[in-house]
């Protein structure tokens, strides 16, 4: 059967950029990619990635950085009778201001916030994890600047 003509926009299957590959075993530690979506994956498109955490992180998440494009995460709890119960708790920080997150957010980041680092540092049931970032390649070097201390 030919491929449909738009069949080439639905992502149903794990692909990773292969310069994130080689951390995929220690990532899935703490969490399991589902969905990466980026221009190398589906032309065009723009960074979005998914993620389930299933279990606290015991160092430190993503360090403090700040891009030259806006991105909004989000945190989902998986409790289908309170969908705003998280179900664990996030540790998030946004310039030199630390929110601890307990409920289903989304997180505006504009262009040139610092931000994280982000920490889950407890999980009573797997969250959600949305990052939706308007580039169309979610890079560490180049459009991600690594902040330095003040």
């Amino acid at each position: 059967m030919a491929e449909k003509k738009y069949q080439k926009y639905i992502l149903t299957d794990l692909k990773l950029p292969e310069e994130y590959q080689a951390k995929l075993a220690e990532y899935s530690e703490t969490r399991r990619r589902v969905l990466w979506m980026e221009n190398e994956i589906v032309p065009g498109s723009f960074s979005v990635i998914c993620s389930w955490y299933f279990k606290p992180m015991e160092k430190e998440g993503t360090p403090s950085h700040v891009h030259d494009f806006d991105e909004v995460i989000g945190f989902f709890g998986g409790n289908p009778d309170d969908p705003y119960e998280l179900g664990g708790e996030v540790e998030f920080w946004m310039e030199d201001e630390k929110y601890v997150l307990n409920k289903s957010c989304l997180i505006y980041v504009p262009e040139g916030l610092r931000h994280c680092p982000l920490t889950v540092t407890k999980v009573d049931r797997p969250l959600f994890f949305l990052a939706v970032s308007l580039t169309n390649k979610y890079v560490k070097e180049g459009i991600i600047k690594q902040s330095t201390s003040d």
